[in-house]
């Protein structure tokens, strides 16, 4: 009898192992989420700035970014436009900013409203916009970067 007790208890553990729904993965750490949008933040205000230092050290050597008209640059190429500081916006503003975190790999999304002035006329424009970070010896990287305008302003 003993021994009848004792199997069924193993199976009803065994099976209660198994049955137990199984949880996802914890989620990233919110520092570094933080961090990611910090950086984030820190990249908007070099491009204000003309902060190539920053952007060096931002963006991956393998760099890659999609601007709104659909350009590629490479690291070298958005670092000598961040110098020249030829755009037209003068200020911005982030927002709706989401961090996925994959390991060593990170999506950043967001939007970016954009400020300045264009025939004498001020403007405000919204970019949304997409990063893809790896953390290669202990910091991020942003190796591309994707910049669109909405097709319609989402409320």
């Amino acid at each position: 009898m003993k021994r009848i007790i004792v199997a069924v208890s193993i199976t009803v553990l065994a099976f209660g192992a198994t049955a137990q729904p199984r949880t996802q993965a914890p989620p990233q750490s919110e520092g570094v989420e933080q961090e990611l949008i910090k950086l984030e933040h820190d990249w908007l205000r070099a491009f204000f700035t003309k902060d190539a230092a920053f952007s060096d050290r931002f963006l991956a050597v393998d760099y890659l970014g999609t601007d709104e008209h659909g350009n590629f640059r490479n690291k070298a190429q958005e670092i000598e436009e961040i110098k020249a500081g030829e755009h037209l916006s003068t200020s911005g503003a982030q927002d709706n900013i989401k961090v996925r975190v994959f390991g060593d790999a990170a999506v950043v999304t967001g939007r970016n409203i954009m400020k300045g002035v264009f025939d004498g006329k001020p403007y405000s424009s919204p970019y949304l916009w997409t990063d893809t970070f790896i953390k290669r010896d202990g910091r991020w990287q942003c190796v591309a970067s994707h910049m669109s305008k909405p097709i319609k302003e989402q409320k």
